[in-house]
């Protein structure tokens, strides 16, 4: 199976390695000193007290690999439409596109029965670049649940999980998620294909625009966050209008909200994807993990005083990282 890989971050770092150790041919996407990094060293993943180093196909060009089986987009949502139009020749007539990120996806709408069917979440893509270029029909849905890090230039450091939740939009059982779900488990990963996926990215992302957020404004741990009453208190509070703006488009949560907070807690002294862009100085995925949902909260004419509050915070350090930046 050939496999495309555009990101060399985390989650994307971890899956290539796995892939590629696991028989698949793996091509991975990077550029600058990640690009030099994996050239010279290899892609480097630090797991279960030992280092897996692979040597994949590596470029910055996506023409130089050519259409792939599967394309696995692991960058931060708000990154992908700017390579939209890098994507063409990874797609041939059968390619199918993972989402293995964070936040609701470009496809959310698509074939979606009811009044919203196949409409357009503006904060995820504001002119529609990606279901124009990709095409929502290409999609998989993928709920990433691994926790990594990225160590230095092309070195995954693995923290904890192995489970990739995968799930066509219309919710059958296709040859070509169940191929995907079969090589996953061939690399040694969890996953399960979910015949309501949303349900489950409803339930991810329950916790990442709550706990995300806050992480970022208080620079503390997903540990620190829920062990502490006034933040836990916050969180909970955000993550129950979370709940009630699924419960309007017609999702079901799988858990209660204290159970999925407690989930996060033991994850331990984990410091959230949010958190570490901005101690990188990297632009921090507030758009596909928040305002998406205070969108659709509106357009389901849901109240969420506590989200509104936090997406105001969050854009105000957005707005003073690009500041320092300039």
């Amino acid at each position: 199976m050939r496999i495309a890989v555009f990101g060399a971050g985390a989650i994307g770092g971890y899956l290539a390695v796995e892939l590629a150790r696991a028989g698949h041919e793996v091509a991975v996407v990077a550029r600058g000193e990640t690009l030099a990094a994996i050239r010279a060293h290899g892609l480097r993943l630090r797991i279960q007290g030992e280092e897996r180093v692979v040597r994949p196909e590596v470029t910055d060009d996506p023409a130089a690999i050519g259409p792939v089986d599967y394309l696995i987009l692991a960058l931060k949502a708000n990154a992908v439409p700017q390579i939209a139009p890098r994507l063409p020749p990874l797609l041939g007539p059968e390619t199918a596109v993972v989402t293995a990120m964070n936040g609701l996806p470009f496809w959310y709408f698509h074939a979606l029965e009811g009044p919203w069917r196949d409409r357009r979440i503006e904060a995820v893509e504001p002119e529609g670049t990606l279901w124009e270029t990709i095409g929502p029909e290409r999609c998989i849905g993928c709920v990433v649940y691994p926790a990594c890090e990225v160590v230095e230039r092309g070195v995954i450091q693995h923290v904890e999980g192995d489970r990739f939740s995968l799930g066509e939009p219309d919710g059958s059982r296709s040859k070509r998620v169940q191929r995907l779900s079969e090589a996953l488990i061939e690399a040694g990963f969890k996953a399960p294909i979910r015949p309501r996926i949303r349900d489950e990215i409803w339930v991810k992302l329950w916790g990442n625009v709550a706990l995300n957020p806050l992480s970022a404004l208080t620079r503390a741990t997903l540990a620190q966050i829920c062990g502490e009453p006034a933040t836990r208190a916050f969180a909970r509070n955000v993550m129950l209008e979370v709940q009630a703006v699924a419960d309007a488009l017609g999702e079901r949560m799988a858990v209660d909200v204290d159970a999925r907070l407690n989930g996060a807690a033991e994850v331990g002294e984990h410091k959230t994807s949010m958190l570490q862009d901005l101690e990188l100085g990297r632009p921090m995925e507030v758009d596909a993990v928040v305002s998406a949902v205070v969108e659709l909260a509106r357009v389901t004419q849901t109240e969420t005083p506590y989200l509104d509050a936090l997406d105001g915070m969050v854009r105000l350090l957005v707005k003073a990282q690009a500041e320092r930046r300039s």
